[in-house]
């Protein structure tokens, strides 16, 4: 009796889940996006990342999971941010630009750190050179060298008769001031005077127009940053309220109401950051794998922008152009 009883308890036993002794499912990798931006602008760039890990065979919530922080334009946010992503023990960190790359390189020599958007990166220490970077950070440039100066060029060609230039700063970025020491050398060269305004948050961007709108500049350039990319929309509308032309390194300011733009295209790089990722989790030191640099520049014109500031864009201009209607 006790016999088949204890024959019939082993029967049971080989019929229970396998689960049941503990036994769990592979940890999907984990890859945490850190952004000094905000959510919704930086949609597009989150949909090109997840493009280009489709592309290699990744579907996020399938083989892999994402978490997201941004610090929608404050980037005194950005330190707390870092340590609760840190905290999460990614397979990857993808800070989104060099401001979310610096705050997380702080916190962890360990964790890969992939930037789409890096700059400057050996002079901040991020890496010991571009062709082998050494730590735990790689990625991208988008700053090609001298395309600041080539932005003045395109704002004297806009505006032919500017001899007063405005630069709308945000010098909290560490990528900010380079550029703006670009675009003062490039203001002398051409003999124009340079006006600054700085906004240092979202908040600062009224006073700031308010103070190139005052300096009466006949065109602003506005640096390439996480902040000022995340605030194009405010920028757009202040910009026309005040009734003055921008240039911009990026399309996406364009694309909401901005004038005109010359630089590379951020989509690609964010779509380039699948593969550094992809290559990080089949088991590359990203130390291994060199920075990336865009070969290609576009320019990027918004007709009904010009038409609102009465502007009449060349026609050598239009030929080179993406234009937006």
């Amino acid at each position: 009796m006790k016999r088949r009883a204890f024959i019939a308890g082993l029967g049971g036993v080989a019929m229970w889940p396998l689960a049941t002794f503990g036994q769990v499912a592979p940890k999907r990798p984990l890859i945490a996006w850190l952004s000094g931006g905000g959510q919704a602008f930086s949609s597009t760039f989150v949909a090109s990342f997840l493009q280009g890990m489709k592309d290699l065979g990744y579907i996020e919530g399938r083989n892999f999971d994402m978490a997201y922080r941004f610090s929608e334009g404050y980037q005194d946010r950005l330190p707390a941010l870092a340590r609760e992503v840190v905290e999460l023990r990614p397979d990857v960190i993808l800070a989104a630009a060099v401001v979310a790359a610096v705050a997380a390189r702080k916190l962890t020599s360990t964790i890969p750190i992939v930037c789409p958007a890096l700059a400057d990166a050996t002079q901040l220490g991020l890496i010991a050179g571009e062709a082998r970077p050494g730590g735990n950070v790689t990625g991208i440039e988008p700053y090609v060298a001298g395309l600041p100066a080539k932005q003045m060029e395109v704002a004297r060609e806009i505006v032919s008769s500017a001899a007063k230039i405005g630069l709308l700063t945000n010098l909290k970025d560490q990528k900010a001031p380079p550029q703006a020491d670009e675009l003062a050398t490039a203001g002398r060269a051409l003999q124009v005077t340079i006006v600054a305004a700085d906004a240092g948050k979202p908040d600062d961007l009224d006073q700031a127009f308010e103070k190139l709108g005052k300096q009466r500049v006949d065109v602003v350039i506005v640096l390439q940053t996480s902040m000022l990319l995340s605030q194009g929309q405010k920028i757009a509308d202040l910009a026309l309220a005040s009734r003055l032309p921008t240039v911009f390194g990026y399309r996406e300011h364009v694309v909401v109401g901005g004038l005109v733009s010359y630089g590379v295209d951020l989509r690609w790089c964010f779509h380039r950051g699948a593969s550094f990722t992809d290559k990080i989790l089949r088991g590359s030191n990203p130390g291994d794998l060199p920075v990336e640099f865009p070969t290609k520049v576009e320019l990027v014109v918004n007709l009904k922008t010009a038409r609102a500031l009465g502007l009449t864009v060349s026609p050598g201009l239009l030929a080179r152009a993406e234009v937006i209607e």
